[in-house]
């Protein structure tokens, strides 16, 4: 009975070798994908500032068209004029009126160097590091 089991009939498997060379292919391949993954994401972060901040300046000119003297000093009156900001982005400072001024909004997902955008009374979008 023991005999049955001790011999060597067909039965193959990996070598050490063969399952090294294999997790040495699996961390190379890991080197490079991950750094791009972490690229993208901050490219769609930035994306998603750039967004929000388009949106604020259309909800700043239409808070202007029903209150052309008003100073937006606050998210309130952004919220007030219809801008929803996404889910990670939220006011960071700001004082715009009709014709001056700029509102700044902060991505919770980015660095702190970068995390930053504001928009002009003119429209202009500035983030750092673009």
């Amino acid at each position: 009975m023991i005999c049955r089991f001790s011999g060597k009939r067909g039965t193959r498997g990996f070598t050490l070798i063969e399952l090294m060379i294999t997790v040495g292919i699996i961390a190379i391949l890991a080197s490079i994908a991950v750094p791009q993954f972490i690229q993208y994401r901050q490219r769609g972060f930035r994306t998603e500032l750039t967004s929000d901040l388009k949106n604020a300046y259309t909800a700043a000119q239409a808070y202007f068209a029903d209150y052309p003297g008003a100073t937006i000093d606050g998210i309130a009156k952004l919220t007030a004029a219809g801008w929803l900001a996404s889910p990670r982005v939220r006011w960071s400072s700001g004082d715009l009126r009709i014709d001056s001024g700029a509102v700044s909004l902060m991505h919770s997902q980015l660095p702190a160097s970068r995390n930053t955008g504001s928009v002009s009374s003119t429209g202009a979008i500035s983030l750092p590091g673009s």
